[in-house]
């Protein structure tokens, strides 16, 4: 059926409910889409074509006995390949872990509970660590908007087959920006849950089998609409959002905007973008002010960097900590000489990082959860760039030989995409990235709406309204 692709998940549950469509003629219509967009973008990369016909088959007679279905009963949607699905384990990138049985995690048990149609994976990074989207097992998606630039990472495989219109749903994740770049950078939405929330028995890392609900890290939905969002998160979450509750009225939204902070550098095309965004919204009745940045911006990087890479030194190979153990005399040498947040030196330190050291940067974070909480008496939300670039072309060099070019000619490390996501990552807060507009040579750039600690459903609320009345979806060009 012809304009299938153009509805979002919400609307594809109205035109089944209606019988105006079937689930398997609508899993047939995702499955010719992949076939149109695979060769160009690689977005998704594993399939299990026949439990999925199989289920769509089973909704479609449940539908036609008028037998009580769920509320994404017959919709077609990917998974994040860092997450387990019955017949599909998550590789994050790595054939090994690909060779295993597994169990559905518990956030793909729910949307399959709830009716949902799995029946692809989409492409990540190694162990979903790099904002870039390759690995050896299934090699590079591209960018829908820009083939030789990345979709960000490591939830770039979805965000690619939402702005490609291949799938109307996703189910990611997040702990540095894994959600929230890759929406940036392909101009689809995605909402970072406050940490918690949502289960993540099932994600991969840790090892497959881990009890562990990690520090930072987050399952999420991504989706074309702010509606489809809510639709999803309120399946997956830990208790009930009333997703069918009315977007926020713009007139009673206050927004402080987050644009100017000397230690994150920003491009002056997406900070222009950003700006402009800003101005729609107060144009619609919203309250927007500017602010200064809701803490103090360097510790908070200093304490993220450390709580982060506790995190991540866990997936490191032995042999590769042992060596970064042995450096660590120099890397405090240089920091003391003056070498930055985000310098080897202090990446070093965070991966080694002893119990001690957690406990500090533990401590930071709680006087800097306690300071914002002061922000959000006075706004809704903090308005904030995702990114200080917009998507970038690929680059598969090692991390230490990869630079960020902005517009303005400068060179900026690339390790500076952990800044503008530092604050909601950190300190636990729900993030919502929304469309904000395009840079002059036509890149998508994103906003994220960051909001207190549990405030998920009156932040998802904002962005349904901006989404109806400022800025919704465009399907990249070359795809539409």
């Amino acid at each position: 059926m012809a304009g299938l692709a153009d509805l979002d998940a919400t609307a594809l549950v109205q035109a089944l409910d209606a019988k105006r469509v079937s689930a398997v003629e609508l899993l047939k219509a995702a499955l010719a889409r992949h076939e149109e967009t695979h060769a160009s973008l690689n977005a998704v990369v594993n399939a299990d074509l026949e439990r999925a016909f199989e289920r769509a088959r089973a909704i479609d007679d449940l539908r036609f006995k008028g037998a009580p279905v769920g509320p994404l009963a017959g919709v077609p949607m990917t998974i994040k390949d860092t997450l387990d699905v019955v017949g599909m384990p998550a590789s994050s990138g790595l054939a090994d872990y690909r060779r295993r049985q597994c169990e559905d995690a518990v956030a793909v048990a729910l949307a399959r509970k709830a009716g949902a149609v799995i029946w692809g994976k989409t492409n990540v990074p190694v162990l979903a660590a790099d904002w870039q989207s390759f690995n050896g097992l299934y090699g590079a998606t591209n960018n829908p908007w820009d083939l030789a630039r990345t979709p960000g990472g490591s939830s770039g495989g979805a965000a690619a087959a939402l702005a490609a219109r291949v799938t109307p749903l996703e189910i990611g994740s997040d702990i540095g920006g894994s959600l929230r770049i890759p929406a940036s950078f392909c101009g689809v939405f995605s909402h970072k849950p406050t940490w918690g929330m949502v289960s993540q028995r099932g994600h991969v890392p840790p090892r497959p089998g881990s009890f562990v609900e990690r520090d930072l890290n987050v399952v999420g939905p991504m989706a074309r609409s702010a509606r489809d969002l809510r639709l999803l998160l309120s399946v997956i979450e830990d208790g009930p959002l009333a997703p069918k509750a009315p977007p926020m009225d713009l007139r009673t939204a206050r927004i402080g905007v987050w644009l100017d902070e000397p230690a994150f550098p920003l491009d002056p095309e997406v900070r222009e973008v950003v700006a402009a965004f800003a101005r729609d919204i107060g144009a619609a009745g919203a309250a927007v002010e500017p602010i200064p940045a809701p803490v103090d911006a360097r510790a908070l990087l200093q304490a993220y960097q450390t709580l982060l890479g506790a995190v991540l030194g866990e997936d490191l190979p032995p042999g590769a900590l042992r060596r970064m153990e042995t450096t660590r005399p120099l890397a405090r040498l240089a920091l003391r000489r003056g070498a930055g947040p985000l310098s080897l030196a202090a990446m070093t330190l965070a991966y080694t990082a002893r119990h001690t050291d957690w406990m500090a940067a533990d401590a930071v974070r709680a006087r800097l959860r306690h300071e914002i909480s002061g922000v959000f008496d006075r706004f809704d939300a903090i308005l904030a760039p995702v990114a200080p670039v917009p998507a970038f072309p690929h680059d598969h060099r090692t991390f230490q030989q990869r630079w960020l070019m902005p517009s303005d000619g400068r060179k900026i490390a690339y390790n500076t995409l952990l800044t503008w996501i530092s604050l909601a990552t950190a300190l636990r807060l729900p993030a919502t990235v929304v469309p904000a507009g395009r840079t002059s040579g036509g890149l998508p750039v994103g906003v994220q709406l960051i909001g207190p600690q549990g405030g998920d459903g009156r932040l998802l609320a904002l962005a349904q309204a901006l989404d109806e009345r400022v800025r919704s979806f465009e399907p990249p060009p070359a795809f539409a």
